[in-house]
């Protein structure tokens, strides 16, 4: 049996191979096209973070028509008319696309993924607060990409799901996660009620601490979301997204996977800082939390969660099973900001 079952996990493996090298080959054709057609690439940033000594920048390469980016930002003719998001998926990517990243005038070089996507830790000195860097690639027009420094000494931070945390989606339903990312205008996303009032008044009450959105939603949608938490006025911080697709052993990456993997790095990058993790019921937030409280409970702060209407719950699919807690770590749950807001009081995490 063992044998058997070790078969077919081979077997499971070579045909997502087999799909990642599919969705390559399709990526570098859909590049070639539109090289063809004269696109060029251009470098669109995203928000990173660091602190002292290193920062992590993050950004995308992709080809798209001349002006169609204005320093690697969609142009505000387009935003203020409304983007569908299927916008977000129509330029295709520049595979390992080399890509200078300059600070302070010094020049580094980073290499993009598969999907075009730049994730790089640069050992360089920022001052603490906003800064920004420049990316450019080939004879794209610079492009400049906002990394938050974080004090050296900050113990308390924030990491925030998106999807029914800040906005409200109900993505695990197929269709409506179809609806939500390809069709719906950018400007009829709703934010959840109370999320931002809460955010901030978290932000105001622990000057320069860390302000991060983890989701499983593509970098595609990184700059539709940016601009989605700058209109609601939630505080600025950097999108920790995935990838869609195939990888070298899945036909689909993991979202779960995902999060914790950027939890655990967030826990060996800031190994100082308690965090704040705030999710909903509706997915899979209150068992990635758990399990990362029970691995680095010395990491988190509290775990608040909003639990989802009715409604909202049917749309997701249902809501989560309540994993089993650690008495040390505090778990909060409220159907609104205003809720969970009242709760950190009580624990002492937000002043009144």
């Amino acid at each position: 049996m063992a044998g058997s079952a070790g078969k077919e996990t081979e077997v499971l493996e070579k045909a997502a191979h087999i799909g990642m090298r599919l969705e390559d080959r399709w990526q570098a054709f859909r590049e070639r096209r539109a090289r063809g057609r004269g696109d060029v690439a251009h470098v669109l940033p995203f928000t990173g973070y660091g602190t002292a000594g290193w920062i992590r920048v993050l950004g995308r390469v992709v080809v798209a028509r001349e002006g169609a980016f204005e320093r690697g930002l969609v142009s505000s003719k387009l935003v203020a008319d409304g983007i569908r998001g299927w916008r977000n998926f129509i330029s295709p990517p520049v595979a390992n696309a080399k890509v200078t990243v300059e600070v302070n005038g010094v020049r580094h070089e980073a290499v993009a993924d598969r999907g075009g996507v730049v994730d790089a830790r640069i050992q360089v000195e920022l001052p603490e607060g906003r800064n920004t860097v420049v990316l450019t690639c080939e004879d794209s027009d610079p492009s400049e990409a906002v990394v938050h420094i974080f004090p050296r000494d900050i113990r308390f931070g924030v990491v925030s799901d998106v999807d029914d945390t800040v906005m409200v989606t109900a993505l695990p339903r197929p269709f409506l996660a179809a609806w939500n990312t390809f069709v719906l205008d950018e400007h009829a996303r709703t934010a959840t009620p109370g999320m931002a009032v809460l955010m901030d008044r978290i932000a105001r009450s622990n000057p320069g601490c860390p302000v991060l959105y983890l989701s499983t939603g593509a970098w595609n949608v990184a700059q539709t979301l940016t601009r989605f938490l700058s209109r609601n006025l939630y505080p600025d911080g950097a999108l920790l997204l995935t990838d869609w697709g195939p990888t070298h052993d899945r036909w689909f990456r993991s979202g779960q996977q995902h999060k914790q993997d950027e939890l655990v790095r967030l826990a060996q990058e800031f190994p100082q800082v308690k965090w704040l993790l705030i999710g909903d019921d509706g997915q899979h937030d209150e068992a990635i939390y758990a399990g990362f409280a029970r691995r680095f409970p010395e990491h988190v702060a509290a775990i608040a969660i909003r639990q989802l209407s009715t409604r909202e719950a049917v749309l997701a699919g249902g809501r989560s099973h309540e994993p089993a807690k650690m008495p040390e770590v505090p778990w909060i749950y409220a159907p609104d900001g205003a809720g969970i807001a009242q709760q950190l009081r009580e624990l002492g995490i937000l002043a009144d």
